[in-house]
């Protein structure tokens, strides 16, 4: 979440007739929650996804072969029970008795297999495809198409090699009901990741039938999780209702969700107010957040979390490819007043990429913690900020271009950015136009290299630090800075492959370092998540790495 996030605050709302948890719109005794998620998301497909808003939909549409616990553990989803081997290299992962798809297909181990090929298809282009490069063969499916020989291949000749490839692939179907997987390395977050959206199952017949647009439709969208989909109005609302095919159906309360895509905070925390929400996940008003806090000291919570707000300097743009500048535009701003006085949530600056919250493995010591470890690695300096844009040829800003900051459509990211504009034009002397999109177009801009600096946030999506460190390889999914860098690949690298901890974390503490010199990012805060809950909802759950989950939620009455 993620992997990327598209906005810093989150709400749960009610659906209710005053609080009662009746909705107007059906029957008076349907239990409807109603939350509101910020925005329109591009797809449902949870092969090709990136963001926390598609997120809080696909976890009530689908289910891996695990699930996370309100405290983050995985637990068993559709998988009953799993083997590990002794070096856990094999995973033998066993399907619950009488899976099924939510218009009553069977659901079998094949379709994990198929899905996960199909993720790694090269002509999916999935962004978040690496995340099943731990899978035996998985990388070299999916990047085959790297090498210079392939540039005028066909769809067709692409295709035949990926079959070809696959035939090595470490997921296999041994039957209907048993699913064999073989890692390349013991990763010890494997498990987590089987909870992860890239890891969910889809539907196979409903993909080929309609490859572009299947995930649109309740008559297409076929999933296997807790709910099934109703509609889908764009700019408007996701309806999903319980799904009866579902094995645990009966221990699913809820009759339906809505959610919301309001972008603006001032409306979506007033429909809070006013009980037409019930969760606000995205969009607590944070110009109000004092008043807030004193006047729903119950309903308005900040939770921990594992992520960092951060701008990504793209470093093809001069005068963005030199490393002096982005050193200095980094320096030059003042986060500690960036959380006090706009988000005012408990975020913590943020002086490196890994937050707080992930053990140091391999120390010898249970509280170490890999932040504290590796400690701050840069300082705010508004002096060194000028000696280096001076050094890159703008002494004062003089001469400096005039570029924009990007943003996703949101009054909170607005704040943000007029305060880091008038930090930069106050301390070095430059300006910086703003400039938002919605969120599709926003990431559009952004995987296209269509813009000089823009806004960023990534929830880890599992604890470790490697969530956070593979996102900048060269030529990563996630890594739309047009930056790379060899030995920091290598680091990666060798922290994927070794068994050995203390090897792994060290690794990922020299590349964090490499990656802080070259500041193809900007880090800003780490997140906290401030949501609004209605005192009326119960059961809902939102640990660190997940989205905010419903299966187990219900209404007081």
């Amino acid at each position: 979440m993620r992997r990327f996030v598209a906005g810093m605050l989150a709400v749960l709302m009610l659906a209710a007739v005053g609080c009662s948890g009746k909705t107007t719109t059906g029957s008076a005794d349907e239990m409807v929650i109603r939350m509101n998620i910020g925005t329109n998301p591009p797809s449902l497909d949870p092969r090709v996804t990136t963001g926390l808003p598609e997120a809080h939909v696909e976890i009530a549409l689908f289910e891996g072969l695990m699930r996370l616990d309100q405290y983050g553990n995985a637990i068993p989803g559709a998988a009953e029970r799993y083997e590990a081997n002794e070096d856990n290299t094999v995973f033998t992962f066993y399907l619950r008795d009488g899976l099924k798809w939510s218009n009553g297909d069977p659901l079998t181990a094949e379709d994990f297999v198929w899905s996960w090929k199909s993720t790694l298809d090269p002509l999916l282009a999935s962004e978040y495809a690496y995340q099943l490069y731990y899978i035996k063969g998985a990388e070299q499916m999916n990047t085959f198409t790297s090498d210079p020989k392939w540039e005028n291949a066909s769809d067709e000749e692409i295709a035949a090699e990926f079959e070809r490839l696959a035939q090595d692939f470490g997921a296999v179907a041994l039957d209907e009901k048993t699913l064999q997987v073989t890692l390349e390395a013991p990763a010890p977050y494997f498990l987590s990741l089987t909870a992860f959206h890239t890891y969910y199952p889809v539907h196979r017949a409903s993909v080929e039938a309609n490859p572009e647009a299947w995930f649109r439709s309740a008559d297409t969208l076929v999933g296997n999780g807790p709910f099934k989909l109703v509609s889908w109005t764009d700019k408007d609302k996701v309806i999903v209702e319980k799904n009866p095919n579902y094995w645990a159906a009966n221990e699913v309360k809820l009759d339906k969700i809505e959610f919301y895509l309001i972008e603006e905070e001032t409306t979506a925390t007033q429909m809070f107010e006013t009980g037409e929400l019930d969760i606000i996940e995205s969009g607590v008003n944070t110009a109000e957040l004092d008043r807030l806090k004193s006047e729903y000291p119950e309903e308005l919570k900040i939770l921990p979390d594992l992520g960092i707000y951060y701008y990504l300097f793209n470093v093809e743009r001069e005068p963005l490819n030199d490393k002096r500048v982005r050193q200095a535009l980094t320096l030059a701003i003042d986060r500690n007043a960036i959380v006090t006085e706009i988000t005012k949530g408990g975020q913590v600056p943020a002086f490196a990429l890994v937050p707080e919250g992930i053990p140091e493995e391999g120390s010898g010591d249970p509280n170490d913690d890999f932040r504290k470890r590796g400690g701050d690695l840069f300082a705010e300096d508004v002096a060194k900020a000028q000696q280096l844009l001076a050094e890159a040829g703008y002494p004062n800003g003089q001469g400096f271009p005039t570029l924009k900051i990007l943003y996703n459509t949101s009054e909170g990211h607005q704040r943000i950015a007029e305060a880091i504009q008038e930090m930069w034009k106050n301390n070095l002397g430059i300006n910086v136009e703003l400039t938002n999109q919605e969120w599709g177009v926003y990431l559009d801009s952004r995987s296209t290299g269509d813009y000089d600096i823009a806004r960023a946030g990534w929830i880890g999506d599992y604890i470790d630090p490697m969530t956070f460190i593979d996102m900048f390889v060269t030529g990563g999914g996630n890594n739309d800075t047009n930056w790379g860098n060899p030995e920091y690949d290598n680091l990666v690298n060798t922290a994927k492959k070794s068994a050995d901890q203390a090897v792994r974390m060290k690794a990922m503490h020299d590349a964090e370092a490499i990656l802080m010199d070259e500041m193809p990012i900007m880090p800003i805060y780490f997140y906290t998540r401030v949501i609004m809950v209605s005192d009326k909802v119960e059961g809902w759950s939102m640990p660190l790495t997940s989205p905010l989950n419903l299966r187990d939620a219900s209404i007081k009455k």
